[in-house]
């Protein structure tokens, strides 16, 4: 399955199973879905993120109960889609997206990247 897949699938469970709407999305005005997003890619990417004294990156804009890190695969999924998320959002807003469909760009090259490391 292609990154765009994964990512679009993860967004559309995002959606269906816990119940984001766009409404619910477009509380989050102050960039909390790229910090979140950005959290994952670094740690999908190996480049871990500082973390608190409760176990979260430092960047992490909500409730730790919802960091929820498995392994790279499925954390630069979750980037992807909380980009994805972003990039709605701002559109809905008839905002520019160009700066969180470079860093979506950045998750998709990760993810293939990591297909390309399974391949070979």
């Amino acid at each position: 399955m292609s990154a765009i897949a994964q990512i679009c699938d993860e967004r559309a469970r995002q959606k269906t199973v816990e119940g984001w709407t766009p409404e619910h999305d477009d509380t989050h005005a102050d960039g909390e879905m790229l910090d979140a997003a950005m959290c994952y890619f670094l740690r999908g990417t190996d480049r871990e993120p500082s973390l608190r004294a409760d176990g979260c990156p430092i960047c992490w804009p909500w409730d730790p109960m919802w960091w929820k890190p498995k392994n790279k695969r499925r954390d630069l999924v979750r980037a992807g889609a909380l980009m994805q998320a972003e990039i709605e959002r701002l559109q809905r807003k008839g905002l520019h997206v160009g700066h969180v469909e470079h860093k979506l760009n950045l998750v998709v090259s990760a993810l293939d990247h990591l297909d390309d490391e399974v391949a070979a």
